[in-house]
């Protein structure tokens, strides 16, 4: 674990800064069966895989694919199973300085039940004892260096100090050294729906939106566009519905979904969705067009296993 606490590097021999996701990294422990088991019943799978997973980190998984520098901060125990994931972060190009090691915890595992026949997966989640990374740890990473820095939404007090954080360095800066933020809500728990007012993008989970009781994703931008801060945009995927953004000036934007021919793997959709958006408004490019590109990635990745292989 002692290489996960290497020295920051600076931007890529090209230049270009990176950028930073913060959350998340577990293992994922695939079962992919035919149609999903009854209870208590005895079942064959197809295939049985390891993969990283955790929302963050298969986000930066994307980033890499895509060709963006890019690096990862989360909480890392020791043992086999971290020793894996760091393994395969690396393997995809991530940068782990800011991996933060804990020496007396334990690796979330998720135990993945996929159904081959309707591509449909089922996670067993199991928590582990590891803290989230803190403001504190935050406060070593050296803000020049990023161009865009993305929270999954967790422990959001400390989230919103590094937030927080990023505000000030932007207020001091030009526009053009500006660092970019996005925060992913996924989860409807109270406490971390004050990142909602944070951010310069906003991501909501279809579980949020339907929290606040709005059916679609149009209405639940609408309804919920007050909670987030003047100027920021609010992005809301809704599975084969496609996805639909609100930016500064209140104007709705949609995509439709692009479904692959066969459905083949789900876990981690909403995840590649999130980082084809990020790489593409990162680039310049406009909202119309980012939400296309993330819809278009989405859905080549559910036309495969895993990752390897979306571009």
């Amino acid at each position: 674990m002692a290489a996960a606490a290497a020295a920051p590097r600076g931007p890529d021999a090209g230049g270009e800064k990176r950028i930073l996701c913060v959350g998340l990294v577990c293992l994922d422990i695939i079962s992919v069966v035919d149609t999903y088991p009854a209870e208590d019943s005895d079942t064959r799978c197809v295939s049985q895989r390891w993969q990283r997973g955790g929302n963050a980190s298969n986000t930066c998984t994307v980033l890499a694919l895509l060709g963006a520098p890019c690096a990862f901060m989360g909480s890392l125990a020791p043992g086999h199973a971290a020793d894996f994931v760091l393994a395969d972060l690396r393997r995809h190009g991530v940068d782990v300085c800011h991996a933060v090691p804990q020496p007396g915890g334990r690796l979330p595992v998720s135990v993945v039940i996929a159904s081959a026949r309707r591509g449909t997966r089922t996670i067993l989640h199991a928590g582990g004892n590891l803290p989230d990374v803190t403001a504190r740890d935050f406060e070593r990473v050296d803000l020049s260096q990023y161009k865009w820095i993305h929270w999954e939404a967790r422990n959001a007090a400390e989230q919103a100090a590094m937030m927080r954080r990023v505000e000030r360095h932007n207020r001091a800066r030009p526009a053009a050294e500006r660092v970019g933020t996005s925060v992913e809500v996924e989860k409807p728990r109270e406490e971390l729906l004050e990142l909602l007012a944070l951010g310069s993008v906003v991501f909501i989970s279809k579980d949020v939106a339907r929290h606040f009781g709005y059916r679609s994703a149009p209405e639940a931008l609408r309804g919920l566009r007050s909670r987030v801060q003047p100027g920021a945009t609010l992005i809301c995927a809704w599975a084969e519905e496609g996805a639909d953004a609100m930016g500064p000036d209140g104007e709705l934007v949609h995509s439709d979904a692009f479904p692959p021919e066969t459905l083949v793997d789900t876990l981690g959709a909403g995840d590649t969705f999130n980082a084809a958006v990020i790489f593409a408004l990162s680039a310049g490019r406009s909202l119309r067009d980012a939400l296309t590109f993330g819809c278009r990635i989405a859905g080549r990745k559910c036309g495969i296993q895993g990752f390897d292989g979306i571009v």
